[in-house]
């Protein structure tokens, strides 16, 4: 199943990217910048099943210094019970209370992380509140709600593993299967398919979304699962490795089965907006009984609630790479004068790069800055950079060199820009440049070249230097590159975490800079 972070996480960032939105707003500009709004995601449970978590999450430009949450476990107090999942200083609990004094340096966004178990005699349609407060003196009190509720428990479990094989742009077979250890039928059951490099086939009753650099496919199958039964996806069922992949490598993916009640849930805390799903065309997928040796097998294995996941691995076949070319840049201002300035790389194919998958390409860029000129603004992407080493933060200015990495996938034709704010002190002095830096995240940095290590290097210049060359490489003025998307801290973030969940390799580490090749 997906980490309990990664849920934690996508449910935090649909409330905030909400918040967010609502912030823009002319009307929402007029309320007071110490707002305050809670949230805390609604539970579904079975009677002796395994306990979920409630979080409650708290977004404002900062938190008060000092604040009390209570939580009011009373509504559910017959069917459930309701504890804090670690030890918190400063909380305490009397009766159906628990009370938490905080202090707002102190507290991340998560404000607290509950622990919620339906007990064993509870009865299938037992619904209740959880309220929680958040009181702050010489303030009105702000109150979230948790919708908790008893459904039928079944179980689900899937194979550990599904490995495929093929080259760039191939269909392969994905017979995925899921077998009910549980002792009631299923009514029916939703499949999530992941991948970086991998997508699934079009069937008119599946849904597709293409975000963070991942491939998602949600597909709804209507038909019961008997106790015992274990079934596959028809023979429809595929998966297509991107036509541009990285070859040969390894390209990650998961597949995940959802009971009806638990897909809901998982879909009200995700970010993604219902209009973002695009229907499939096709025929229908469906189940077809597994082959009976197979069916054994899995029907030996112990019930466990965290066994409904397929890790997908598929190998790519055959030899198809890429080269990446710096795009440099000569800026024209004169002396004291702040100028806008754009440089980066462009993929120019075949097969894309920074999918930050093990054994394919990675591309950073150290940029050194021409010795005229002073960083007044950097971008979040960048970071300084002093012998081989980050010597500050994303985004600080005044550095000499900087490393930028860029987390989104550039296909053929794709750029990475960088923009800095430079102010010109005089026309003169050393040029910069943009040198590209080269890696993969399974440490074998020799075995990933790029394709054309010549273009690797772009002059970075102030037009007319005494002591420059006068004509950037790549970028002309360093107004032209071509932006990809926006490549914010946010989708990182994500991605990382979706990485977790068995995405696949949008992001390993976002720090990892070991073993470049130049």
């Amino acid at each position: 199943m997906l980490t309990h972070s990664t849920r934690r996480w996508l449910a935090g960032l649909g409330v905030a990217g909400a918040f967010v939105a609502a912030s823009a707003s002319p009307a929402a500009a007029e309320e007071p910048s110490n707002e305050v709004f809670l949230y805390a995601n609604n539970a579904l449970l079975a009677a002796g099943g395994e306990a979920k978590s409630v979080i409650l999450q708290a977004f404002a430009e900062a938190l008060p210094d000092y604040f009390t949450v209570t939580v009011d476990r009373a509504a559910v107090a017959d069917f459930a019970a309701v504890t804090l999942s670690n030890p918190v200083p400063g909380c305490s609990e009397s009766g159906t209370l628990i009370t938490c004094n905080l202090r707002g340096a102190t507290t991340i966004d998560y404000v607290l992380d509950l622990t919620v178990k339906a007990k064993d005699t509870a009865a299938v349609g037992k619904k209740g509140d959880i309220t929680l407060t958040m009181a702050t003196k010489g303030k009105a009190n702000v109150t979230a709600t948790s919708t908790i509720e008893v459904g039928e428990g079944v179980d689900l479990k899937a194979d550990d593993t599904l490995e495929i094989s093929g080259a760039p742009g191939a269909a392969v077979k994905a017979p995925l299967r899921v077998a009910n250890v549980g002792d009631k039928t299923t009514n029916g059951a939703v499949l999530l398919l992941i991948g970086s490099g991998l997508s699934a086939a079009q069937h008119s009753n599946c849904s597709y979304l293409y975000a963070f650099g991942t491939n998602f496919a949600q597909c709804t199958l209507d038909q019961k699962i008997e106790p015992g039964a274990v079934v596959q996806l028809d023979s429809t069922s595929t998966l297509k490795i991107a036509s541009d992949a990285w070859a040969p490598s390894e390209q990650n993916g998961s597949a995940e089965w959802f009971a009806d009640g638990d897909w809901a849930a998982f879909l009200a805390e995700s970010p993604f907006p219902d209009g973002a799903w695009q229907k499939g065309t096709g025929p229908a997928l469906t189940l077809v009984p597994a082959p009976t040796s197979q069916a054994r097998q899995l029907k030996q294995t112990d019930k466990d609630p965290y066994n409904n996941i397929t890790w997908i691995t598929a190998t790519v076949t055959g030899n198809q790479r890429a080269d990446v070319a710096a795009n440099g840049a000569e800026v024209a201002g004169a002396v004291g004068k702040t100028v806008n300035t754009k440089v980066g790389f462009v993929n120019n194919g075949p097969a894309a790069i920074n999918t930050y998958s093990p054994g394919q390409l990675t591309t950073a860029a150290e940029i050194t800055i021409p010795a005229g000129a002073t960083v007044v603004t950097a971008p979040n992407e960048c970071s300084p950079f002093k012998d081989g080493e980050v010597v500050g933060w994303y985004g600080d200015p005044g550095a000499r060199a900087y490393l930028c990495e860029w987390y989104e996938t550039l296909h053929k034709g794709d750029t990475a820009v960088f923009e800095f704010g430079l102010r010109i002190d005089k026309l003169a002095g050393a040029p910069g440049s943009v040198h590209l830096l080269h890696f993969n995240l399974d440490g074998e940095g020799a075995t990933i070249a790029d394709l054309d290590p010549k273009n690797d290097t772009a002059a970075f210049t102030i037009k007319g230097a005494t002591d420059g060359n006068g004509g950037g490489e790549g970028g002309g003025d360093g107004g032209t590159l071509p932006i990809t998307g926006p490549s914010t801290g946010l989708l990182a973030g994500l991605g990382a975490l979706l990485l977790a969940a068995g995405v696949g390799g949008y992001l390993v580490a976002k720090r990892r800079r070991t073993r470049f090749v130049a």
